[in-house]
């Protein structure tokens, strides 16, 4: 065994590599090619028929997690994919004289972790747990390193992010928390589908990286001779296929952003982005308050969730505050004439409020700055902020009555940006000069090809995006967007 590239030092894998050279050894093969399974632990459970003892014969598969020596029997359990839900690993029975002398001894020398697949029939026991009797077991694959030592879950945050695999394994609310979101982005699927939505995909390299005002990631594409931007938003090419008679499309897909990592913030992040033809932000509002309804419904069971941060029951059923953008704005500032101030009075009171404001940023940046630090958080229920100052963004439509706005909203849910909306432009001449007269830190490339199909014409419009992780971290409770994404990125570290 000396020419594995291995570190042996640990005293469990040497013990395991030494099983491992024991097991070829005797002609063993301990990491079988597969093995067909008739049910998971939760299906098995539900197979058993009472009063009917082993009769109903199951095929199970997964890892060893538990092992219970009683000489000549052994009680383990089984963790799979229904493992760490309701009911948890499934238990088997393994009795000597049942499996076989040999079968039985070498079944002795099992660890933890090892994956093994099993027959057998259903019974109970007398404590009343479905178990599964095991007349044949194969071991599938030889665990070479050990699980975390205590049955307990994973203490470290780093090794919980570096090794989600374990994290998965030993952390049941980890685990259901990250298939939680594998159900909200189903559930997502379905409910636009239901409504004939079509689901598409667009490119992630793009030449202009266009939708949005954030830094891109960079690359080279050796064959065309290009420089290309990983995707920040999906908004542009989406809005081709509404030009190209695509009235209803979405797309659940990453975006990149090289800018920094936060509690809410990771490099690549999930998004949807949807639009409806000859709808406006209105009809987004009806959209996206029945698609969270209908999500807390179908997977929390509930319309009512804790935000743990502020101790509030934060409520999804019924109707959601609306209100202007300027309306909080003015409350919160205490200036009925603030939007009449100049930007240096602005600057002046944002300071007196204890926010910290750079001199060079526009007047709107500094309103926003307000929202964004002492109004946003506070929206702890559902509160549809509608009507943001035109700067904030050149993709929406003007409002008639009110052109220094836009006909948008953003929907704040538990103190955070959820979705925001738009009633989409669809004035090639508008939409370009918006492009061009875009103020701000980071001026957003012009995409001439998006330009040229609106030319073409496109349909009046309402377009949302909703962030997936930050959607997951509030139907979940989770402290951080970490927690909700199965690999998110961090610094690098040597292996353990």
């Amino acid at each position: 065994m000396s020419d594995l590239p291995v570190d042996i030092s640990h005293d469990q894998h040497a013990v395991r590599l030494a099983k491992l050279a024991e097991l070829r050894a005797a002609g063993s093969d301990p990491f079988r090619a597969e093995f067909a399974t008739t049910h998971f632990a939760g299906d098995a459970r539900r197979a058993y028929v009472e009063g009917q003892e082993n009769t109903v014969r199951v095929n199970v598969a997964g890892r060893l997690v538990v092992i219970r020596d009683m000489g000549k029997s052994q009680f383990v359990k089984l963790f799979d994919q229904q493992g760490g839900e309701e009911g948890g690993p499934l238990q088997l029975y393994v009795k000597k004289d049942v499996v076989g002398d040999e079968a039985y001894a070498a079944f002795k020398k099992l660890d933890l972790g090892d994956i093994l697949g099993a027959e057998g029939t259903l019974f109970k026991t007398k404590t009343g747990e479905i178990t599964v009797r095991v007349d044949r077991y194969v071991l599938l694959s030889k665990a070479l390193r050990p699980l975390p030592e205590k049955w307990h879950g994973l203490s470290d945050p780093e090794q919980v992010y570096r090794q989600r695999y374990l994290d998965l394994i030993v952390n049941p609310e980890s685990r259901n928390r990250l298939l939680l979101r594998s159900r909200v982005v189903s559930g997502v699927r379905r409910f636009l589908e239901a409504r004939q939505f079509i689901e598409v995909e667009t490119p992630v390299l793009q030449a202009v990286a266009g939708g949005a005002a954030a830094r891109p990631f960079t690359t080279h594409h050796n064959a065309l001779g290009m420089d290309f931007v990983l995707r920040i938003s999906l908004e542009l090419y989406l809005k081709r296929l509404l030009v190209g008679g695509i009235d209803r499309v979405f797309e659940i897909g990453r975006n990149f952003r090289n800018e920094g990592i936060s509690r809410r913030h990771n490099p690549e992040f999930t998004m949807l982005e949807v639009y409806q033809a000859y709808s406006d932000f209105r009809g987004m509002m009806a959209l996206v308050r029945d698609l969270l309804q209908t999500l807390c419904r179908d997977i929390l069971g509930t319309t009512r969730i804790r935000h743990a941060a502020s101790g509030q029951d934060i409520e999804f059923a019924g109707d959601w505050r609306e209100v202007p953008y300027k309306q909080l704005i003015r409350e919160t500032t205490g200036d009925a004439d603030w939007f009449a101030r100049t930007k240096e009075q602005k600057i002046a009171a944002a300071e007196a409020m204890g926010l910290k404001v750079d001199p060079k940023w526009e007047d709107f940046e500094v309103t926003n700055e307000i929202f964004s630090k002492r109004i946003e958080p506070t929206l702890i229920q559902p509160t549809f902020v509608t009507h943001l100052p035109k700067e904030l963004c050149p993709l929406a439509k003007l409002n008639r009555e009110d052109p220094a706005v836009l006909d948008v909203f953003e929907l704040v849910i538990g103190g955070m940006e959820i979705a925001p909306a738009y009633s989409e432009q669809n004035d090639p001449i508008e939409q370009r000069r918006m492009f061009e007269a875009q103020a701000g830190e980071e001026q957003q490339n012009v995409d001439q090809d998006f330009l040229f199909a609106l030319e073409h014409g496109m349909p009046p419009a309402g377009g949302m995006g909703i962030g997936i992780d930050r959607l997951c971290i509030l139907l979940t409770g989770a402290e951080s967007i970490r927690d909700i994404i199965l690999f998110p990125q961090l610094r690098s570290a040597d292996r353990v």
